[in-house]
């Protein structure tokens, strides 16, 4: 792609890819009207969206260090919005978080909070300086701030280990789709997932990611939003599903009232999958408002922490467009966070309301076993009912489903075309796909720029770096893949320890090196391993059965992290070497929104 050109005629491109992408909506709803399955149809979605974002791939292919680390810092703030938006929306926000919301009602909401307000960090704290400073990466900015290379390691460390756990929960949604769509066994489809992120990687680094994620972006929005519109209609909720989820809720507990939920335990229990017995709305207690409360802060602190998202506001090309993207950010971002509670709500009813066609509690075991979509998902290992009391009828706790599903089995619980089902797997391929090609991004460059090209072979030319950051990628993809394969957890708590890890190793590393000039190297050392040290120390000691200090769980060992990275930071600061004059000045011209970046453009 010529840059110049593409970059003057962005609007009009993606105008086009919309409008070919409705049209393909519209082709594949007539196909289904003329007979085609909805597994053919579910296919064609998949390959027709990858396909595209290979193309895209191809096209914006490089072998420029700065369009490949950064973009060729071209990127116009809406567009960088749409891009970052895709970033964000994970695996988690679309396919995992509104199953949170269903299987343990609003207390997971938090995530939601905690992820939105995270960008006012970003915003108010990271973002501008971060570009005004012209670096590559989080370690470069690290390395150069604080000096010397351990600092840099440091950081690389705690990059890999924070975007790593992250991006195995996005081979993980991978994984997941492509053994509903395809049939096949979920341990073959994460194989399947990592091929199309690969695709779309490989060959233009943050330049071609960044054309892709905004592909995504409009293909994830629109497969989210059109089946809650259509639920909310359908069930009598109006036009606008947001503002009439209450009255929804309202329904919600009286069904749950009527079939007993939160009085009935589950009768059975396998691995992975959960029954639906904790009530949509529960009374709040000083616990759960603590836990909700920790739960959010870390994370808005990991949020602001996370090296992919960060190395979006790079690509811009001013400090100015780095702020006005996070803006942007936010309201792309806002579009399918306010909806997810909505969803959530209309599927649960789905199931439990016996007015409505697609409710299966209470109805006859062999009637609800016969149903296609239960059947296609037993088949993949994600949903089970069991007749446990041989009463012949299904009762709430004898119904059993991974929370990861709960989107994508939306369109089949409720009984939309197949069109529909085949647009939300298109849309999860996307959401998922595109957070990992940022996560797989940040860490190939991480370790290519900041680990092989400034602490071991200083004097590679381009196409050396270049084919190291790719060779890297095929190397963490494969990983990935094989760790997501052993699902030791689910794609929400995946997601929730990588935000842990990286506010517990690089929030305060971080913010206090824009924000405070006597903060120095052996501060910024000490803050990052005494911080990443003590959050990996106490997951390690919940995850086997610990008991949790004050509430404090897995998802929230990054509130154990960061008070030991701040204290470690500032006493170690305080009890050594002031930096020098000239790296003073540095943070101070960091803070002033105009003139020329830091770092030349060619460090």
């Amino acid at each position: 792609m010529k840059s110049s050109s593409f970059i003057d005629n962005l609007p009009k491109v993606y105008a086009i890819y919309t409008g070919g992408f409705i049209a393909f909506i519209l082709l594949m709803a007539l196909m289904e009207q003329a007979g085609m399955s909805g597994d053919t149809i579910g296919v064609l979605f998949v390959a027709f969206t990858v396909v595209i974002y290979a193309a895209i791939g191809w096209l914006s292919r490089t072998m420029q260090v700065e369009a490949y680390y950064v973009a060729g810092r071209q990127v116009p703030a809406v567009f960088n919005g749409m891009a970052t938006a895709a970033d964000w929306m994970s695996g988690a926000s679309f396919v995992a978080m509104a199953g949170g919301i269903y299987f343990g009602g609003y207390g997971y909401l938090a995530f939601v909070v905690g992820w939105t307000g995270g960008y006012v960090l970003v915003a108010s704290l990271m973002a501008p300086y971060l570009r005004k400073f012209g670096c590559y990466t989080v370690p470069d900015y690290i390395g150069t701030r604080y000096g010397g290379n351990t600092a840099r390691l440091m950081a690389v460390i705690v990059l890999v280990v924070a975007s790593f756990t992250y991006v195995t929960a996005q081979i993980d949604a991978t994984g997941t789709i492509a053994s509903r769509v395809l049939q096949i066994p979920y341990t073959v489809g994460v194989w399947f997932g990592l091929l199309g992120i690969l695709l779309c990687s490989m060959l233009g680094g943050m330049r071609a990611v960044t054309w892709t994620q905004v592909a995504q972006y409009i293909v994830l929005i629109i497969a989210y939003l059109l089946p809650v519109f259509w639920m909310s209609n359908k069930q009598g909720f109006g036009l606008i599903p947001e503002f009439a989820a209450g009255h929804a809720v309202q329904r919600l507990m009286e069904l749950e009232t009527l079939h007993q939920v939160g009085t009935l335990l589950p009768t059975e229990k396998f691995a992975g999958l959960s029954a639906l017995v904790t009530p949509h709305a529960t009374a709040g207690t000083g616990m759960a408002a603590w836990k909700f409360t920790t739960l959010v802060a870390c994370m808005m602190a990991g949020t602001a922490s996370l090296p992919h998202i960060l190395m979006r506001y790079f690509t811009t090309p001013s400090v100015k467009a780095a702020r006005d993207s996070v803006a942007w950010s936010l309201l792309f971002i806002f579009m399918l966070y306010f909806t997810a509670p909505a969803l959530a709500t209309f599927v649960k009813l789905q199931v439990l309301d016996p007015e409505l066609a697609s409710g299966i509690i209470g109805k006859a075991f062999s009637d609800v076993q016969s149903l296609d979509w239960i059947q296609k998902w037993s088949n993949v290992g994600f949903l089970k009912i069991v007749d446990s009391n041989g009463d012949g009828i299904l009762q709430i706790n004898e119904f059993f489903m991974r929370g990861d599903i709960v989107v994508l089995a939306t369109p089949e619980i409720a009984g939309l075309p197949a069109v529909i089902s085949g647009l939300v797997a298109a849309g999860g391929m996307a959401a998922a796909m595109s957070t990992a090609d940022g996560l797989l991004l940040a860490i190939a460059n991480a370790l290519s720029h900041d680990l092989y090209y400034k602490m071991i072979d200083p004097k590679a030319d381009t196409k050396r770096r270049l084919i190291v950051a790719r060779v890297l990628l095929l190397m963490l993809g494969a990983a990935g893949a094989f760790v997501a394969s052993l699902h030791l957890t689910n794609i929400l708590g995946a997601v929730a320890w990588a935000f842990d890890f990286a506010c517990s190793g690089l929030f305060f590393p971080l913010v206090l090196g824009v924000w405070w000039k006597r903060a120095n190297r052996e501060g910024a050392i000490a803050g990052m391993f005494f911080g990443f040290v003590a959050g990996s120390a106490y997951l390690y000691y919940v995850y086997n059965g610990g008991a949790p200090w004050l509430g404090i769980d897995a998802l929230r060992f990054g509130m154990i992290g960061m008070p030991v990275s701040l204290v470690a930071m500032v006493v170690v600061t305080l009890l050594t070497k002031a930096p020098d004059k000239e790296i003073q000045d540095m943070v101070d011209n960091m803070r002033v929104p105009k003139g020329n970046t830091v770092l030349s453009a060619t460090h």
